[in-house]
């Protein structure tokens, strides 16, 4: 896509971080914006910046809802970034606890999968769009004590790449984010979403690159039709092995007809 303005964009987890910053570039370059957040209270102070929408992404009778209404107010959604996601807990796999397994998975993988559902068939029937996905280098490389995270995160790396071979014969575009550490309220959008937030004692954002960063690539990855969008080029070192790993491990296979 190689222009935003005049088109609608929607954007999940879009009331702060990385959300934010994405739908205040998008609107820059003279895009309609739709922010979709859980977070109600946050929505209320951007409501005369954007059109707001607050719902769940797990929910898929929201999505249809969602649907309904931004494009009833703004018209087809051309560019949907699918941002929303909550932080690692940061403990062993064996350690786990499933249902924080289950709600890991349910709001970053099953809540891409749910908005390229409510909206990739439209932009392929209509030959135009782009979907973003938000991963993290989490899902390029792998850290211990971040299980349920890397595999929501790589779950969305494999989705992105292979929606984007199925979408690109019909002119839509697909690339997925994979930022590092970004100076974000996630702690404080993890607490909520797991219900355990203290509004009395706020967490402190994270340290990282400015969102704002972070939203200029993501401009530039749509303008280009980049399949990965990356901000952090000092963690290149880490996916390269991972990468070098995989192809020697090709040199202790035996031959197909050896099986």
């Amino acid at each position: 896509m190689d222009r935003v303005t005049g088109r609608h964009a929607l954007i999940t987890g879009g009331a702060s971080g990385i959300g934010l910053a994405v739908a205040r570039a998008l609107n820059g370059e003279g895009a309609s914006v739709t922010i979709a957040d859980y977070d109600r209270e946050r929505l209320v102070s951007l409501e005369g910046e954007f059109n707001c929408l607050a719902f769940d992404v797990r929910d898929r009778g929201a999505w249809a809802i969602a649907k309904q209404s931004a494009e009833a107010a703004l018209g087809p959604v051309a560019i949907l970034c699918n941002n929303a996601g909550i932080g690692p807990n940061l403990t062993d796999l064996a350690d786990t606890d499933p249902a924080t397994f289950e709600r890991m998975i349910a709001i970053k993988l099953i809540g891409t999968f749910n908005g390229i559902n409510a909206f990739a068939a439209d932009m392929r029937g209509r030959g135009e769009g782009h979907i973003v996905n938000t991963a993290s280098m989490a899902g390029l490389e792998t850290s211990a004590r971040l299980g349920a995270y890397t595999a929501a995160k790589f779950g969305v790396v494999g989705l992105s790449e292979v929606l984007r071979k199925e979408l690109e014969p019909f002119g839509v575009g697909v690339s997925v984010l994979c930022p590092g550490t970004v100076a974000t309220g996630l702690p404080e959008t993890t607490a909520k979403a797991d219900g355990r937030y203290d509004p009395a004692a706020p967490l402190q954002a994270m340290p990282g690159i400015d969102p704002a960063r972070v939203a200029a690539r993501v401009v530039a990855g749509i303008k280009g039709n980049w399949p990965y969008i990356l901000t952090h080029g000092e963690r290149k070192g880490p996916v390269e092995a991972r990468m070098q790993a995989i192809l020697t491990a090709f040199g202790d296979t035996p031959p197909s007809s050896e099986l």
